[in-house]
This record gives C-alpha cells, sequence and structure tokens, in this order.
C-alpha cells in the first residue's frame, strides 16, 4: 500500500469513525457529491484538499499523516528463514540493529567501518526482507510493530546466548548507570503472575523511553542492554542434596 493509499484509507475509517459521509464532506468543501467520491475513489488528492478533509475531521495534515502510518499493518515477528538469513552475516545484523534503533544511514556510516554502498547492500537487503522501506535519497522507514520481538527460539535469540549475554554480563555493573540484581523467592501462582505482570510493564516502559528519546541526536543517545529472565529454579547443588 502506498503512501496514498494510506492517507485515503484513514480518511475513510476516520470519516466512518465520526459518522460523516461523503455529502458532508461535500457541502463542506463546496464540492457536488459525485464530485468527493471520484476524489477518494481516484485517491487524486491536492495537498489543500487533503487538509481540507483532514481539518473538518480534527486532524492536521501531519496529524493524519502520523495516524496513516499507526494504521499501517506492521511485522510483528519475522520468520525462522529471515532471521536466519540475518545472523549469518554479522554486517547485515549490526545493520539491522542500528535501524531499528532508528539511525539514518549516515549515521551507520559514520559510526561504523561501513562503506556508503556496502551500508546500501544491507539497507536493500533489509527492504527485501520487509522490516525498513528505504525511500528516496536513503531515507529510512521501519516497517516492524513497536512490540516487534525476536522469535522466542529462533536464530536470532540463540545467537544472544551463545555469544552475546556472556558478553553483557562481562561488568563490574558499579557504575552509576548500571545495575544487576539477583534474588531467589518462593511464590504462588498468583504471585507469580502479578510478577510477570509487572515485568511486562517494564518492558513496554523501555521502549516507550526509547521511542522518547529518538526526538535527540545521536550523540546524546547510548546504547543500553536490558536482560530479565525469570523461570522455576533451584541450583544444582541443591537439587543434589533432595531426599
Amino acid at each position: 500500500m502506498t503512501e496514498a493509499d494510506l492517507l485515503v484509507a484513514t480518511l475513510k475509517k476516520q470519516l466512518k469513525n465520526q459518522g460523516m459521509t461523503y455529502r458532508d464532506v461535500a457541502q463542506a468543501i463546496k464540492l457536488s457529491e459525485p464530485s468527493v467520491k471520484r476524489l477518494f475513489a481516484s485517491g487524486r488528492f491536492t495537498v489543500d484538499r487533503l487538509a481540507q478533509i483532514s481539518n473538518l475531521l480534527g486532524f492536521t495534515l501531519a496529524e493524519l499523516s502520523k495516524e496513516a502510518l499507526q494504521n499501517q499493518p506492521r511485522l510483528s515477528t519475522l520468520t525462522e528463514k529471515q532471521e536466519r538469513e540475518i545472523v549469518s552475516d554479522s554486517k547485515l545484523m549490526m545493520v539491522a540493529v542500528c535501524v531499528l534503533n532508528h539511525w539514518t544511514m549516515d549515521e551507520i556510516v559514520g559510526t561504523y567501518n561501513l562503506s556508503t554502498p556496502e551500508c546500501l547492500k544491507y539497507l536493500l537487503k533489509l527492504d527485501a526482507l520487509r522490516i525498513i522501506d528505504l525511500l528516496p535519497n536513503n531515507r529510512i522507514r521501519l516497517t516492524v510493530a513497536r512490540d516487534f520481538d525476536w522469535l522466542p527460539s529462533g536464530p536470532i535469540r540463540e545467537f544472544f546466548r551463545s555469544k552475546g549475554i556472556d558478553d553483557l554480563l562481562k561488568s563490574e555493573f558499579d557504575r552509576k548507570d548500571e545495575t544487576m540484581t539477583f534474588v531467589h523467592g518462593m511464590f504462588t501462582e498468583q504471585s507469580i503472575s502479578v510478577i510477570l505482570d509487572e515485568l511486562g510493564r517494564l518492558r513496554k516502559k523501555f521502549a516507550e523511553l526509547h521511542e522518547e528519546s529518538l526526538s535527540a541526536p545521536l550523540s546524546m543517545r547510548r546504547g543500553f542492554g536490558l536482560l530479565y529472565a525469570m523461570r522455576q529454579w533451584e541450583p544444582v547443588d541443591f537439587v543434589k542434596l533432595r531426599r
């Protein structure tokens, strides 16, 4: 679906939500009802017409565009084949992580030892995998959902378990912006559900703050890893002592 199609679809949706008809639009923008129907059928709106109808619905043109992008179908996960392709090439994986953090191509090339043609090659691969839309002038638009995640037992998580987790934990965690805590307890099923809900809220907050931070320049943002895990567990040495 093109951007124009998305805008028209969003206008139609908002008209329906607000109980408005093409006749209402025609009267408001001083066109005949058949002319309005033709406009919506063809999708050939001028910017002024789009702004007029957007304002009628209570939106600015910028707000309508944002609403249209939010309504665009987005990927929540990739297939195992797609993840395997990403993890098979360390440079492709690095570029994928950068774009998921909303880096531009210039920022990627300026930070990592990657030429512009090489970076473009990887961006085209990510476009083919439908993780991004590569737009004119090498602008990047993400096509993944806000709650996008890697497959639970997929190649990306396996890569992290085998190569990333030890590196992440290789720290004293003694800086003011670092923390690591290990606790153990015994809980009822109800208590476990409460803890899992709290962890879910933490992840949501992590994503919200990540998004809020995108307005700051790259030089003012730092990459952080957050790992939390919970499962039924008893130290092996304790298990050996059980009757």
